[in-house]
């Protein structure tokens, strides 16, 4: 599958007008907050200015009604018909944008809190302190049904229907590596728009490209992407990550630092022997090595998470299976898992596992299987890698 990314420099008020109506699944969209009017804020521990330039300066209240309800107008018509369109902002901006949706024929569908588990603190200490941002989410059509993936949503919150509050950090480091946008997404926050809304070969929209933080989460769910940014420096800097993206160590390096997230269910993975895995797979029960030797299980932070068990052998035949319980496990001695027709070899005690045994469906594995012939050795994924 062929993957487009491509990106224009020129103003999204021209450029819209150039791209086929009802070729867009989902567009995501960061427009001007319209802030920067020499407020402070902190960054890195240091008192900073929040100007972030010329395109965010403030205006009246008509300008920034008619700037939202222009882009607007112009996007609708580029969405399929159960396309989708997510914009994020502030309540300096959202509930203008929120009035420009409703008078141009989309339904809305979610106002979701973005909650940042990082904030800068409030240096005036006469508000209470900033550390949501609002992302609308709405369709096309009021009467035609638009994509969502509910099932993935649901298995990323663990097996729990996903609310509307979504507890994400900001920009880290690691995002930062080919230089900064003042108004940069997290990948985290487009990665999760992106699963909800589309599915693998869809192509997305961001008419406010900036550093393309879109276009990098599409690009490594192996969705098509088409960014407009009216400046050069950030297609400059769009154009770094993207070819940064062609280093295969460094782009797993970022899907990697996309799925560390605390309240992702994990699932373990076992490689097993075939006649072990049956049997396994019979009794509901998975078992590894206990202790700190190589291969065994470590009971480390994050396992409490822990909802799923994928077992295979040397890497095929892979089934997925839920946990009776989330997170529990019991240490067995070698004797009592003889007494289920086991026959251990390795170690005294054993970390025992109690699923349910019938196969779960699930998309995708992750690579490399193959190379892990320990029949103990295991290892702990977020369920992302498999969807």
């Amino acid at each position: 599958m062929s993957i487009a990314f491509q990106l224009v420099h020129g103003d999204c008020f021209y450029e819209l007008k150039t791209i086929p109506d009802n070729s867009i699944d989902t567009i995501f969209a960061d427009p001007p907050y319209f802030l920067s009017n020499g407020g402070i804020s902190v960054q890195s521990g240091k008192q900073v200015c929040v100007d972030k330039g010329d395109w965010g300066k403030g205006g009246t209240p008509e300008h920034i009604y008619n700037f939202n309800r222009k882009w607007l107008e112009l996007c609708r018509p580029k969405l399929k018909d159960d396309g989708t369109i997510w914009i994020s902002g502030t309540y300096h901006n959202i509930f203008v944008v929120q009035r420009c949706l409703q008078e141009c024929g989309y339904k809305i569908l979610n106002i979701i809190t973005w909650q940042k588990t990082d904030p800068p603190p409030n240096l005036s200490c006469r508000y209470f302190n900033f550390s949501t941002e609002l992302i609308i989410w709405a369709r096309k059509s009021p009467k035609i049904p638009h994509k969502f993936n509910y099932d993935v949503m649901k298995e990323l919150n663990g097996g729990k229907q996903m609310t509307d509050v979504w507890r994400l950090p900001a920009v880290g480091k690691w995002e930062k590596t080919c230089g900064k946008h003042p108004t940069q997404k997290p990948l985290r926050l487009l990665y999760r728009i992106i699963l909800a809304s589309t599915n693998k070969g869809g192509t997305i929209l961001d008419p406010f490209a900036g550093s393309s933080t879109t276009g990098i989460a599409a690009n490594l769910l192996e969705r098509n992407f088409i960014g407009i940014e009216k400046e050069q420096e950030f297609v400059e800097l769009s154009n770094r990550r993207f070819n940064e993206l062609q280093d295969s160590e460094k782009r797993q390096k970022l899907l990697d630092n996309i799925k560390k997230n605390d309240s992702i269910a994990t699932v373990l993975v076992n490689h097993a022997r075939k006649e072990l895995r049956e049997l396994m797979i019979e009794k509901g029960i998975c078992y590894l090595r206990a202790g700190d030797s190589k291969g065994s299980l470590q009971v480390t932070p994050g396992f409490e998470r822990m909802k799923y068990v994928l077992l295979h052998t040397n890497g095929e035949n892979c089934q997925m299976f839920k946990l009776k319980k989330e997170g529990t496990f019991q240490i067995w001695t070698k004797e009592n898992l003889e007494k289920y027709g086991f026959s251990p070899e390795h170690s005294p005690y054993y970390i025992v596992l109690h699923f349910d045994n019938k196969p779960m469906e699930f998309l995708q594995t992750p690579s490399g299987l193959k190379q892990r012939m320990n029949t103990y050795k295991a290892r702990l994924y977020p369920i992302t890698s498999f969807i």
